[in-house]
């Protein structure tokens, strides 16, 4: 396998903390409700839906329409994601600006909702605009860890598999990025992910 000189990121949990959990505390005040509410209701699986690339429009009614009780809740998922990913993974935009200043080409593949992405990314344009491109699964309709993707992305980034390091929390991501040739990372930290890119001469 060859050196990778580009370096291809995930976005949720490796570039910024994702926890539904920072949305709904504001709005739910006991934790046990809180916690019931988040491990039945608005679900990781639910929510998977939207980075498959299924309306909040359609996924809400529906969801609303098995928990009545709980349908304004639902709907704040929607106007109020960007409360869910406000802080970004320590040390992570400083290796992408490191990165970039270094001439290194940086690309993600996020899966993420098309319609929430265009609602949050603008917000965070000092960092992202230092990629060349971005891969949204909700807008492709093709989701992490499927080979499909991958291939895409080599395809529409204009690398062969060798050529990058792809980073991402999930083990099952990271297995579908190494079996299309790509050099996966499980992200654990900032600090080992640097000195992965430091072993691989991509940062000094």
């Amino acid at each position: 396998m060859g050196t990778p000189s580009a370096v291809i990121f995930d976005v949720g949990n490796v570039l910024f903390d994702w926890q539904p959990r920072k949305l709904y505390e504001r709005l739910i005040e006991d934790d046990q409700a809180l916690d019931a509410f988040l491990a039945n209701v608005v679900t990781k699986d639910w929510h998977f839906q939207h980075d498959a690339g299924r309306p909040f429009a359609e996924t809400s009614a529906e969801l609303a329409s098995a928990h009545p009780e709980h349908a304004e809740l639902i709907q704040a998922w929607g106007p109020r994601f960007n409360e869910t990913l406000e802080d970004p993974v320590p040390g992570m935009p400083e290796i992408v600006r490191a990165l970039d200043a270094a001439g290194v080409p940086l690309f993600a593949i996020t899966n993420f909702s098309g319609e929430f992405w265009r609602a949050w990314a603008p917000l965070h344009a000092e960092l992202f605009d230092r990629f060349r491109d971005i891969l949204v699964s909700g807008d492709e309709k093709l989701v992490k860890p499927d080979p499909a993707i991958y291939a895409l992305a080599l395809g529409r980034f204009g690398l062969e598999g060798p050529d990058a390091v792809f980073v991402d929390d999930s083990a099952a991501n990271i297995d579908g990025a190494n079996a299309a040739g790509i050099h996966g990372v499980l992200f654990t930290s900032a600090e080992d992910f640097r000195a992965e890119l430091v072993r691989l001469g991509l940062l000094a």
